[in-house]
C-alpha cells in the first residue's frame, strides 16, 4: 500500500531470487564437479562474473537501467577486494577439511557484527545475538564434521573471513553512500572481479587440484552445464547486491546458512546424498534461530510509543507533538536508552 510495504515487498522478493538462485546454482556446479569431474571452481567463478557484466551490458544498452559513475578508486578497491575474497574461500577450503571450511563460513557472522559495532557503531540486541547464536548452533551442528587444522589453512581462512567481512559490508555502505543501485554497483565492479580471478583462477586451479583448465576435455555435456551455471550466476550476482542493499550484510549471512540447509535437504531428496539425524537436528535448530532472527529484528524495528507530558500547560498541544520518527531502514533499537526510539538508522538488518 505504501512506501514502507513496497520496500518489504521488494526486500522479501530480492532474499527469495537469492534463495532460489543460489540453491539451484549449488546442485548445477554439483552436478558439473562431481559427476563430470570439471573441479575448476575459481577460473568457472571468473566466468560467472563476466557472463553476469555482459548480461548488464545488453541490459544498460536496452536502457532497463541507467548507467551512474561515482569514485572510480571506491569502485576499483572493491572489485578487486571481492575478487581476493573469493579467491581465499577457494583456498581455504582447498587447504582445510569440509568442517574446518564450513567454521571458516560461521565466522563470518560475529565477525561481521564485530566490525560493524566497532567501525560503524551499529547495535545488536541481546534478542538477536541470542537469535543468531541459536542459528550459527544448528548450521554447526548439521554441516560440521571433521576439523583437521594446519596452519596454512588457519591463515588463509583468517583472511578469507575479514576480506568476506569487509567487501560485504562495503557492498552495503557504498550504495548508500553514493546513493547507486545494486545493479549499478554490479555493472561496474564486475570487471575487476572477473580481471582478478580470470588471471589468478588457473594458477589456483591448478595448485588445489593438479589439473590444467586447458587441457580438460570439454564434452558437450560439460558445455551445457557450464552455461547454465553461468546464466543462473547472473541472478546469483544480481540478488547478492540487492539483498545486502536492502538489508544488511548480517542478514544477507543468515540467508547464506539457510540456503546451506537447503542444499542439504535438496541433496538428500534429489541426489540421495547420505543425511543423518544430526543433519535433520541441526537443520531444525538453524531454522529456529533464523526465525528467532527475523522475528526480534521486525520486532526492534517496530517505534516504541512514548508518553508524551501533559503538564505544560493547560492546552491540548500534546496531541500534536510530534514523537518519533523512524525511518523504514531502522532494524535494533537501542535498548540501554528506553526514552526514545532506536537513535541510529541502520541497514535494514530486520525486514528478513
Amino acid at each position: 500500500m505504501g512506501e514502507g510495504q513496497g520496500f518489504q515487498l521488494g526486500t522479501v522478493g530480492a532474499l527469495s531470487l537469492s534463495v532460489i538462485s543460489s540453491v539451484s546454482i549449488v546442485i548445477c556446479n554439483k552436478a558439473l564437479i562431481s559427476t563430470l569431474g570439471f573441479t575448476f571452481a575459481t577460473t568457472l567463478t571468473s566466468w560467472h562474473l563476466l557472463v553476469t557484466f555482459c548480461s548488464l551490458h545488453v541490459a544498460l544498452w536496452m536502457k532497463l537501467f541507467e548507467h551512474k559513475p561515482f569514485d572510480s578508486r571506491a569502485v576499483m578497491g572493491f572489485g578487486v577486494l571481492n575478487g581476493i575474497s573469493i579467491g581465499l574461500l577457494n583456498l581455504s577450503l582447498g587447504f582445510n577439511s569440509v568442517g574446518f571450511y564450513q567454521m571458516t563460513k560461521l565466522a563470518i557472522i560475529p565477525c561481521t557484527v564485530l566490525l560493524e559495532t566497532l567501525f560503524f557503531s551499529k547495535q545488536f540486541s541481546k534478542k538477536v545475538r541470542f537469535a543468531l547464536t541459536i542459528l550459527l548452533l544448528g548450521v554447526g551442528i548439521a554441516t560440521v564434521t571433521d576439523l583437521q587444522l594446519n596452519l596454512m589453512g588457519s591463515i588463509l581462512s583468517l583472511f578469507a573471513i575479514i576480506t568476506t567481512c569487509v567487501a560485504q559490508i562495503m557492498t552495503n555502505t557504498i550504495q548508500k553512500k553514493f546513493k547507486v543501485s545494486s545493479t549499478q554497483l554490479l555493472y561496474q565492479s564486475c570487471p575487476y572481479q572477473a580481471l582478478i580471478l580470470f588471471i589468478v583462477g588457473p594458477f589456483l586451479d591448478a595448485l588445489l587440484t593438479n589439473q590444467n583448465v586447458f587441457a580438460f576435455k570439454y564434452t558437450p555435456q560439460v558445455l551445457v552445464f557450464i552455461i547454465l551455471s553461468c546464466l543462473i550466476s547472473v541472478s546469483v550476482n544480481f540478488s547478492t547486491f540487492l539483498v545486502i542493499g536492502k538489508t544488511s550484510p548480517v542478514t544477507y549471512q543468515v540467508l547464506g546458512h539457510l540456503k546451506t540447509c537447503l542444499v542439504l535437504a535438496f541433496g538428500y531428496v534429489l541426489l540421495h546424498d547420505p543425511f543423518s539425524w544430526r543433519n535433520i537436528l541441526g537443520i531444525l535448530i538453524a531454522v529456529v534461530g533464523m526465525v528467532l532472527y527475523s522475528y526480534f529484528c521486525t520486532r526492534d524495528a517496530q517505534p516504541k510509543p512514548i508518553e508524551s507530558s501533559t503538564q505544560f500547560s493547560q492546552s491540548n498541544e500534546s496531541e500534536n507533538d510530534p514523537l518519533i520518527s523512524v525511518e523504514n531502514g531502522t532494524n535494533v533499537s537501542n535498548e540501554s536508552s528506553p526514552q526514545k526510539p532506536a537513535v541510529w538508522n541502520s541497514d535494514k538488518d530486520l525486514h528478513a
